[in-house]
């Protein structure tokens, strides 16, 4: 049987390690054994259990961390792993190091679009077999840096449109985050957001923003979906504005496309770096109109007018103009929504990104065998 070690230094649980818990599990219902190693104690091992995924526990102290590399080697061995892929910096040294010691491929995925050091970069140019990037903007980032362009794929984060699928306004789900009216349907239009509370996720300008939509729609809401560091912070801005009464905040949801399901609008207002976000593309998935930052891979997937509204970063009035454009035309949301959707369909599904995905491992392993 073909395993794949999947590596994770990060210890939070965001957009980039839940696309891996994602398609570890997806992995695995194509026949490979997945096998993850994490920081011990970190949220991602705490996930990875949850969902019945083999996980170790392996302390990642920094690149040059010789232990690391002697008990991932020790690990890759042991459990006769056919391929490792990594997907945090730390990781990305002392697991591409484990690899190259104990001669299987490895595959390196940058998930953000902050531009990498020109220099040697052993991790793209000597240590990675290939390089995948969440799209096409990170990619050419990849490439500058010194990786050979016919290593470096780009396959975004595939969405499960089935599960995305689901009815809209559930008085349960509205009632669990104090949006239900007495007649159990939303007071208001529902602003929503799902990320971690990341300073590159843009919280301060979404909040700054919907300021100025609740200026002129006292009856809108916002609802941001996620945990991290900076949530408390972001809660402080929210009473600063005099908006604390009409902002919820949800923590860290695992009932995510039903939550979607009750937004009238879901913004992303990243500031420095995005794949393509997949809570953008599971909002899509779900039918829920689109506002989010022209960054990163984000244009790549939403198109200005066509498939949401694209506003610049660190922009908080064109980003309330852009939601209010969406609030007061909802017919003309809808229709890009179904664009969206669409677009979903056709080249950003589960079973497209699992797919390449896999194509790429058994194009690393046929000399091999």
């Amino acid at each position: 049987m073909k395993v794949v070690l999947h590596t994770e230094a990060s210890p939070g649980l965001g957009g980039q390690e839940i696309r891996t818990l994602d398609e570890s599990h997806w992995i695995a219902e194509r026949g490979w054994r997945v096998l993850l190693a994490g920081q011990p104690g970190s949220r991602f091992i705490e996930h990875a259990h949850a969902r019945a995924i083999p996980v170790v526990a392996v302390r990642m102290r920094g690149p040059v961390d010789l232990r690391a590399v002697r008990a991932l080697a020790s690990l890759i061995r042991r459990e006769r792993v056919s391929l490792v892929h990594t997907h945090s910096s730390i990781d990305a040294w002392v697991a591409g190091m484990a690899a190259r010691w104990t001669r299987v491929p490895l595959v390196r995925t940058r998930h953000v679009s902050i531009p990498i050091r020109r220099g040697l970069n052993p991790v793209y140019r000597w240590l990675a077999d290939r390089v995948i990037t969440s799209g096409e903007e990170i990619r050419q980032l990849v490439i500058a840096a010194g990786a050979r362009p016919e290593r470096v794929i780009a396959i975004p984060a595939g969405v499960d449109l089935d599960a995305f699928a689901v009815p809209r306004d559930s008085a349960a789900v509205l009632e669990s985050v104090g949006l239900a009216s007495p007649a159990g349907k939303p007071a208001g239009p529902i602003v929503g957001s799902v990320a971690m509370f990341r300073g590159s996720k843009g919280h301060d300008h979404l909040l700054d923003a919907f300021a100025r939509v609740h200026a002129r729609r006292a009856d809108a809401r916002l609802l941001l979906v996620g945990d991290g560091g900076r949530r408390a912070w972001a809660e402080g801005l929210a009473r600063d504005r005099g908006i604390a009464d009409a902002v919820r905040f949800a923590g860290f949801r695992t009932d995510v496309p039903a939550l979607l399901g009750v937004m009238d609008c879901f913004a992303l207002a990243s500031t420095r770096t995005e794949g393509v976000p997949g809570s953008l593309l599971q909002a899509a998935a779900a039918g829920i109109p689109l506002v989010a930052s022209r960054i990163g891979g984000i244009p790549e997937f939403v198109d200005d007018g066509v498939t949401g509204l694209l506003v610049p970063p660190e922009d908080p009035a064109a980003l309330a103009a852009a939601i209010e454009r969406v609030l007061a035309d909802p017919a003309a949301a809808a229709a890009r929504a179904r664009t969206a959707r669409k677009r979903c369909e056709e080249g950003f599904s589960r079973e497209t990104s699992i797919g390449r995905l896999i194509a790429l491992y058994d194009e690393l392993l046929a000399p091999r065998r």
